[in-house]
């Protein structure tokens, strides 16, 4: 099993599901209102902002806090100045994290980073330290209902798309970065809105991660991912069904 979204899954991840889903409102709250304000107030104008709304409707978010994060973004409801800051680093068992992160105060963000890579045997790293291990891409799913595999892949090619695979659980179209929002569109037009529409770091080989650094990285990874400035973690390790199996026990 690799990559950070199995890591979703694993049972034993804390909190309860009404927390875990005000943060997610947090979090897109964030996106929504930083993509509105670097770009137009209407999302058929901004390709970020509609990927954003996107992203909370899928969540079921509320359509007037949606509209209220997108006013604050363009200034009509004053709030916070957030700014967008990448860390990366490797994480026990040499697996490579990236952090995307939004913030209103960086030294608060560092500190914070710093401190989970050094409490679950981490490193963070400068810059561009490891993100030249994954490939950024565009990245819609869809449920598997909504359309047939084959129906799914024609539009995907009619789309521009790269890549396009349907398992049991739904459909996963794959883009260029740029063309995350004509794609996503596309597809939207043809089968309603998609379970998400996002810009994500794909790792080009994974890295095996024995039983003794997995729990550690599971829990650095929870560490990073629970921290309220944090938009997304992605990693590029591997693990075994055996060891996930324990873990998830």
């Amino acid at each position: 099993m690799a990559g950070h979204s199995q890591f979703k899954n694993i049972m034993y991840r804390k909190g309860a599901q009404d927390a875990r889903r005000a943060k997610q409102f947090t979090k897109l709250i964030r996106e929504i209102t930083v993509a509105a304000r670097e770009g137009a107030a209407d999302p058929d104008a901004n390709p970020g902002l509609r990927t954003a709304i996107a992203a909370a409707r899928a969540a079921n978010m509320p359509r007037d806090t949606v509209e209220r994060a997108v006013k604050r973004g363009a200034g009509d409801l004053g709030g916070e100045a957030w700014e967008e800051v990448r860390y990366e680093g490797y994480g026990p068992g040499g697996a490579a994290l990236i952090v995307d992160t939004l913030t209103d105060n960086r030294n608060r963000t560092a500190s914070n980073m710093r401190s989970a890579f050094t409490k679950f045997g981490g490193n963070l790293g400068e810059t561009n330290s490891v993100s030249f291990l994954f490939n950024r891409v565009g990245v819609v799913q869809f449920d598997a209902e909504v359309a047939s595999d084959d129906e799914m892949l024609e539009a995907a090619v009619e789309a521009g798309a790269l890549d396009c695979q349907s398992l049991d659980d739904g459909h996963e179209i794959t883009c260029e970065p740029e063309d995350l929002h004509q794609v996503a569109r596309a597809l939207e037009e043809k089968f309603a809105d998609p379970r998400s529409a996002a810009l994500v770091w794909r790792p080009q080989t994974n890295v095996p991660i024995g039983d003794d650094h997995a729990e550690t990285l599971f829990k650095l990874i929870e560490a990073l991912e629970d921290d309220d400035d944090v938009q997304s973690v992605s990693s590029n390790f591997e693990v075994s069904d055996a060891v996930m199996s324990r873990l998830s026990a």
